[in-house]
């Protein structure tokens, strides 16, 4: 089945999708740059629950600085500091990558951009095809 100017539905639904993303595309390429700096300037610091523990991570989440607060050595449990400093790093990653999230929201949906930061190529995908047009079967 035709529409106006000999086109199929699925056809037109594809240009327009194509138009779509070329405007994404030059909007990514005037905005992304400024978000990029942005998000590359990323630090967060996180404390344990008792204080003791303070962990500073980068955008990519790789630890900036550690810092301890001498009245650690007062406990001699080596097993409980590591799960603390752990603990604190993860919440501090999680943080921010939260962070970089919030920043490119006005361009890149935060379910797209988490499923990046995590490294989910599968998520990432199933995502940018849900996007897609569906076909729609032509009629004789």
């Amino acid at each position: 089945m035709n529409t106006a100017g000999g086109h199929t539905p699925d056809a037109a639904g594809m240009r327009a999708y194509a138009e779509e993303l070329r405007a994404t595309f030059m909007r990514l390429q005037e905005e992304a740059p400024a978000l990029h700096e942005k998000a590359r300037a990323v630090q967060v610091t996180e404390k344990s629950r008792d204080g003791l523990v303070a962990a500073t991570v980068g955008a990519n989440g790789d630890l900036i600085r550690l810092d301890l607060d001498p009245r650690i050595y007062r406990r001699q449990d080596a097993r409980g500091l590591a799960d603390t400093i752990t603990r604190t790093i993860h919440a501090a990653v999680a943080k921010a990558q939260d962070r970089v999230v919030e920043i490119f929201a006005p361009l890149v949906p935060p379910e797209q951009m988490r499923a990046h930061i995590e490294g989910d190529l599968d998520a990432v995908l199933e995502q940018m095809s849900r996007q897609m047009p569906k076909r729609t079967p032509e009629s004789p």
